[in-house]
């Protein structure tokens, strides 16, 4: 079973991320956007406040012959577009060389008289209003930081809740995956696309569990229908003359009878009818004992166990030894049919190693586990794909663990491993 791996950079965190950098482009963009507004203002107010300055101080040059306050003749600071107007209308432009802390400015002039006559300028000096754009610009700084420290972890927390929901559909998933197809993630109260996908990952589960549900009624029927004539071929076959074609009718009836007979047992296996018969049994006995009935030239090593009641009887094991000489001889029947020669079965405590020499098992048997029906390369031979699939059902019945594995140097290798003490309940 192959488990989903954790990602690298939580899903909680990336959001929460996304949401402080889409803050910090919304406040840099909003203070931008203040700043240059607001600085565009303050120079338009200026503008149209020196003109009317110059409005009243020139009212009051030409009445009175003095100037008003703030009010100068040529004065040698005015800026070059002001100096010799082309007419005697009032023109404004901003002073651009800034001299000490006098700051940013705005000059208005005009003529008195007619050409030639002295040029009356007055300035505005627009350093208390930049200043407190300055004041603006820092205060909008600090409540944007403060804001964005407040919502920063309402983001996470959100972000939370969303790879919480996610998680749970995800484990759902796994578990649906390893083969349990009644995991569901339930009913939610949400209606995004969170609820919409725990939504399809239930109804796929249950449209898995009625397909697979159809597939094992449909083997079960199928084997139960099968045996009454196969038995009674087996019958007709006994009444034939002694021959050749005696033996190989006899021969094919033998072989279709454990064709039926596997499609009996997986079905009573998917079914969870079987339950098994414990006893306390040799292990490196029972083991030779089922591979000296496959009738295969097989080489079986015993390591010796200092309990052990008899010389190569190996470890004693709390097991099915019915079941345990079923998974036996499937392995080893299964490596002399798909494998290559020599066929060794090593037991050493409570570890069961079948390796055979041949081509290894096909990658896909690797990623997937076996499955009926399907033997996976050509190099491995042809079969039914029952005996391993018989195999694993069973070792998951006893509670054993069956690995299978490729050797380094070539050749298939299965692994049982017979747990110390049973489990209390059973995997289904």
């Amino acid at each position: 079973m192959h488990r989903l791996r954790p990602a690298r950079a939580s899903l909680r965190w990336k959001i929460a991320a996304l949401a402080a950098v889409t803050a910090c482009l919304v406040v840099a963009a909003v203070g931008v956007l203040v700043h240059l507004w607001t600085a565009h203002d303050i120079r338009d107010r200026a503008h149209g406040q020196a003109l009317n300055t110059l409005y009243s101080a020139m009212d009051v040059y030409r009445r009175t012959g003095t100037l008003a306050d703030g009010a100068e003749l040529d004065p040698a600071e005015l800026p070059a577009a002001l100096r010799d107007p082309a007419d005697g209308d009032r023109h404004a432009a901003p002073d651009g060389h800034v001299e000490g802390n006098l700051g940013p400015s705005v000059w208005a002039a005009q003529r008195t008289g007619g050409p030639g006559s002295p040029v009356l300028a007055v300035r505005i000096n627009m350093s208390p209003e930049f200043h407190t754009l300055r004041r603006l610009d820092v205060t909008m700084t600090l409540a944007s930081l403060v804001a964005l420290a407040a919502a920063a972890p309402l983001a996470v927390c959100g972000a939370g809740l969303l790879a919480r929901r996610l998680r749970r559909v995800s484990r759902t998933a796994a578990r649906i995956s390893a083969g349990d197809l009644d995991a569901r993630t339930g009913p939610t109260k949400s209606r995004d696309e969170v609820a919409e996908i725990a939504a399809t990952v239930d109804l796929m589960a249950d449209s898995l569990g009625r397909r697979l549900c159809t597939e094992r009624r449909f083997t079960a029927d199928v084997a139960h229908e099968l045996r009454t004539p196969v038995g009674g071929l087996l019958v007709a076959a006994d009444l034939l003359p002694p021959g050749e074609t005696e033996d190989l009718l006899r021969a094919r009836v033998r072989d279709l009878r454990g064709l039926v007979e596997d499609l009996l047992e997986i079905s009573r296996l998917d079914a969870g009818a079987e339950q098994p018969v414990r006893a306390r049994v040799p292990l490196g006995a029972v083991v030779a004992e089922a591979v000296a009935r496959t009738g295969l030239d097989t080489e079986v090593t015993i390591t010796e166990a200092p309990e052990a009641a008899a010389p190569g009887s190996g470890e004693t094991v709390d097991t099915d030894p019915r079941r345990l000489e079923r998974i036996v001889s499937n392995l080893v029947v299964n490596a002399h049919r798909h494998g290559d020669a020599p066929v060794r079965v090593t037991v050493e405590g409570r570890t069961v190693v079948v390796r055979d020499h041949g081509p290894g098992f096909p990658p896909d048997l690797l990623l997937h586990g076996p499955r009926r029906f399907h033997t996976g390369t050509p190099e491995r031979g042809s079969g039914h794909g029952l005996g391993l699939t018989i195999a694993v059902g069973q070792a998951r019945l006893l509670g054993a663990e069956l690995r299978l594995d490729n050797a380094a140097d070539g050749g298939a290798v299965a692994t049982l491993h017979i747990p110390v003490r049973p489990p209390a309940r059973l995997p289904a």
